[in-house]
């Protein structure tokens, strides 16, 4: 039976001492800011969007939310973005993915100041993460490596795979477990022997985005099991990338979709925002 890793009550801490910190800042009159852009009414990204609110509420950060018609242009979206980047009152800028299609989203995340990036998606920031000097961490793979770390296990020498590749988790991921010494597989959708290097995973981290892909046979006893995965069944019930049921039994560790990866994301976005105020202010 594995021990299950409880995102929600790890998140609560690291948003507690991000609390603390952003108390102290105030007290030496610098308030935190956070500049949240949405556009249309995606229902997962107004979703997205709330839970960041309330955890920007809980850790006294103040957030700004722009809601933006579906219709808003690309030159409008980069025209805010410009404004935000030129106020000293505002610390961190987040642009809710995905975009409506008339939208090029490469140009919205390179027109976002790296310094006020904390979601880590600019290339200047992706870049200082490649040679491992870094400001921001992108919220879900920092989310995760906290989540390893929870486990007192360490990660080098480990057999470590990564199923999913994209700039947001995949490699990142990789990234932030090979500097930890990791010996690091990327796995995707064109990967041909897939479920023996899943099995071979003493840490493994699955963000395919599909529902209940990693089945016990591809997962070795006592591993670590790491499941970004969030899909919603025609039940409506949520259930991760990774068949839980299954799973549970033979894994070491394990996160619980609702209630693992995802409440650590937020965390973590808090943390950055946190510290970008810090850079700003010459605190860091």
């Amino acid at each position: 039976m594995a021990q299950i890793i409880d995102g929600k009550k790890i998140s609560t801490q690291i948003k507690d001492e991000v609390k603390e910190q952003v108390a102290a800042l105030k007290q030496k009159g610098i308030d935190v800011t956070l500049a949240v852009i949405q556009i249309g009414k995606d229902p997962a990204s107004t979703v997205y969007v709330g839970n960041k609110k309330k955890a920007c509420e809980y850790v006294g950060i103040r957030s700004l939310a722009y809601e933006l018609p579906e219709e808003t242009t690309e030159e409008k979206l980069l025209e805010l973005i410009r404004e935000l980047n030129d106020r000293t009152d505002v610390n961190g800028i987040l642009v809710q993915l995905p975009l409506p299609e008339h939208i090029d989203e490469q140009a919205v995340i390179h027109a976002i100041s790296p310094l006020k990036d904390v979601d880590a998606f600019h290339p200047v920031n992706v870049g200082k993460i490649m040679i491992g000097d870094y400001d921001f961490l992108p919220c879900t793979p920092a989310g995760i490596m906290e989540l390893i770390a929870s486990t007192g296990v360490d990660i080098s020498g480990k057999q470590c795979v990564v199923i999913g590749r994209s700039n947001i988790v995949g490699k990142p991921m990789a990234m932030l477990l090979l500097q930890k010494n990791g010996t690091v597989t990327i796995c995707h959708s064109r990967t041909k022997n897939l479920k023996e290097l899943a099995a071979s995973a003493d840490i493994l981290v699955v963000a395919i985005g599909k529902p209940k892909f990693v089945t016990a046979d591809m997962v070795k006893e006592g591993a670590i099991v790491i499941d970004v995965g969030i899909n919603r069944m025609e039940d409506g019930k949520l259930c991760g990338d990774v068949d839980f049921d299954s799973v549970e039994p033979k894994a070491g560790y394990i996160t619980p979709v609702p209630g693992g990866v995802g409440p650590m994301t937020i965390a973590m976005l808090m943390k950055n925002t946190l510290h970008a105020a810090k850079l700003q202010h010459n605190l860091a």
